[in-house]
């Protein structure tokens, strides 16, 4: 009995050693049938990306062959992120040679001075802010990159909450049952399917200052303004009204991949709510957001670093005016002609989407984990 179970196990340990080949055979197959793949993804992606990181160091022109580039190094990235924050002298009486006082008894600080450094770096205003009682002045090297980082950001955080709110109570509309619900479901496509540069221009002529922009007549019977509000040209109006442009085009786009999610929850739950005595609050709250989570957190990702390059948007309506960052590295490259310049641009671009899509896909996996 012995002989006969040490062959059975010989025989096992020939089977599992046969299996184990065949399975590495697969696997060597499987890597040599995707090199093709590879070999496509280093042309199309990698290489272009990797020239850009390469010129970004340098001090290449656009469209010029006046003189061979020269590798500058960091100077590229050093002259987009440079920043200082310098105090505000008090402007001073020169009766007393004393600091001057407002109506409450402050002192007043002297806004007309510029006391940025311009050795061995030029510095130049972005903002100034209150702090304890003392006035500080935010100064950058290139004011006009920190201006649009500053406003993709509040651009892409108010978009995206936006659109989301109101995908969700669209879809949540859409996805009850009444009569004619396949129509409106086709209807609220409409914003989304129309193309940006269309759209862009339709709200550029609804904004105009005049008597001609629908929204100047609205908010003038809302008694809002006298009707010639210049909404692309006040600085305080020029991003709420990209903000509205881009959340009456793309809840659409949010409402569908909600529904879609909304459909995959069991109506099967919502019957067992109702005999609990659930009411329809509780029932949002319980059962349908939970199950909802993973949609909403793919809809954020893909809103979240669309917004994040937005460029389109920005250069039709506002062109050189106000700036996103996508629309930025576009000035440089076209208008200055400086493609090194415009690459360090890009490719800080690239990194800050980076780390939204590595921060979100670590958020989804905790969703999508419980």
């Amino acid at each position: 009995m012995s002989t006969v179970s040490q062959e059975s196990n010989v025989g096992r340990d020939n089977k599992k050693e046969g299996m184990g080949d065949n399975a590495r055979r697969e696997q060597r197959l499987a890597y040599w049938l995707l090199l093709p793949t590879f070999l496509i993804l280093l042309a199309i992606a990698f290489y272009p990306l990797g020239s850009v990181f390469y010129i970004s160091f340098t001090d290449r022109a656009f469209a010029s062959t006046a003189a061979e580039p020269q590798f500058v190094g960091f100077d590229n990235y050093r002259n987009l992120l440079s920043l200082t924050v310098m105090q505000l002298p008090y402007r001073i009486d020169e009766a007393t040679g004393q600091p001057e006082l407002d109506a409450d008894g402050n002192p007043r600080f002297d806004t007309a001075v510029r006391v940025l450094p311009r050795e061995p770096v030029r510095y130049r205003e972005v903002t100034q802010f209150n702090f304890l009682g003392t006035r500080y002045i935010v100064g950058a090297t290139d004011p006009n990159f920190i201006l649009a980082v500053r406003d993709t950001m509040i651009f892409t955080v108010a978009s995206v909450v936006l659109e989301t709110l109101l995908g969700l109570i669209v879809a949540l509309v859409v996805n009850f049952p009444f009569p004619g619900r396949g129509l409106m479901r086709v209807i609220m496509l409409v914003p989304w399917a129309i193309p940006t540069a269309v759209s862009s221009k339709i709200w550029e002529g609804m904004f105009s200052s005049s008597r001609t922009g629908v929204i100047n007549v609205i908010f003038q019977n809302l008694g809002i303004g006298n009707g010639q509000i210049p909404f692309l040209a006040d600085p305080s109006w020029q991003l709420p009204a990209m903000i509205a442009i881009d959340v009456w085009k793309t809840t659409p786009f949010m409402a569908l991949l909600i529904l879609a999610g909304l459909q995959t929850i069991p109506s099967d739950l919502y019957e067992a709510a109702d005999v609990d005595g659930a009411g329809p609050i509780r029932q949002f709250f319980s059962v349908t957001l939970p199950l909802l989570r993973p949609t909403l957190a793919v809809a954020l990702v893909f809103r979240t670093l669309d917004a994040l390059r937005v460029f389109d948007l920005f250069q039709i309506v506002l062109a050189q005016s106000r700036y996103s960052m996508a629309s930025y590295a576009y000035y440089e490259l076209i208008g200055n002609q400086q493609m090194g310049y415009s690459s360090a641009v890009s490719v800080l671009i690239f990194f800050l989407i980076l780390i939204f899509a590595v921060v979100y896909i670590r958020l989804l996996g905790g969703v999508g984990d419980e």
